[in-house]
């Protein structure tokens, strides 16, 4: 039985795609940092979905993770990096700590992460990044998110690249504007929301369960001739003028 691994797994899009997962028959491992979100997804999720506290930033708790998952399923496909942040902030106010926020989940976690699970992964297995359409299209107080996300992104092709002698596809899937808790820490209002839908040519935002549905794609065989591709999962945002 395939077994999957998904950091980010106790909330929002991280969430949908452990439970599509599960229900389509793969075993499930997913990680959080938050107590809350963490306690939750204990209580909710299906009694055998692994779900493991560790925070992407701190490189002890990825070398204590990885040992949790063969112990549990033997191997590792696919494996999705979901993990990150969004604190917005226009870019004169930046300050150090703020950048390494961003950069340790978004960017750094996710390349040590990737680094300690491959000696678990298949053969012809599939990893997904998530990034997200802001990272090659302007938002204005997201400047440091942005360029950590899109740092995944830059190293895309060569990660396809590297991994293709064992047949793991690496791909990266963008949502757009998601209904996801992400938009209630924010603060966003009703008329903001309002604001935002008006930008997306289907006048909705996507559900986390539809972003789950690429990532699914992504990771099954049906896209098995498939890497080093961005795909965008975003209702049409960004296409007109």
């Amino acid at each position: 039985m395939p077994a999957a691994a998904i950091s980010g797994g106790t909330t929002g899009i991280g969430r949908a795609t452990a439970e599509l997962l599960h229900a389509r028959g793969y075993q499930v491992a997913v990680t959080g940092q938050n107590p809350g979100s963490l306690a939750r997804a204990r209580s909710e999720l299906p009694d055998d979905v692994l779900v493991v506290r560790s925070d992407g930033r701190v490189l002890c708790d990825t070398d204590a993770l990885m040992p949790a998952v063969p112990a549990h399923f033997g191997s590792l496909d696919p494996l999705s990096l979901n993990a990150g942040i969004f604190r917005p902030a226009p870019v004169a106010e930046v300050t150090e700590a703020s950048f390494d926020a961003h950069a340790d989940p978004n960017f750094k976690g996710q390349c040590f992460t990737l680094e300690k699970a491959l000696p678990l992964m298949n053969d012809g297995g599939s990893i997904v990044l998530t990034v997200g359409i802001g990272s090659l299209r302007g938002t204005p107080g997201a400047t440091v998110r942005a360029a950590s996300r899109g740092a995944l992104l830059a190293m895309l092709p060569s990660l396809a690249l590297g991994l293709a002698p064992r047949r793991i596809r690496v791909n990266a899937m963008s949502p757009g504007a998601t209904d996801t808790p992400l938009l209630d820490k924010l603060g966003v209002t009703e008329s903001g929301r309002d604001a935002m839908r008006s930008e997306i040519p289907f006048e909705r935002f996507e559900s986390s369960q539809e972003v789950a549905e690429a990532v699914a794609f992504l990771a099954s065989d049906a896209a098995g001739y498939l890497t080093g591709q961005d795909i965008t999962v975003a209702g049409g945002s960004g296409l007109g003028a």
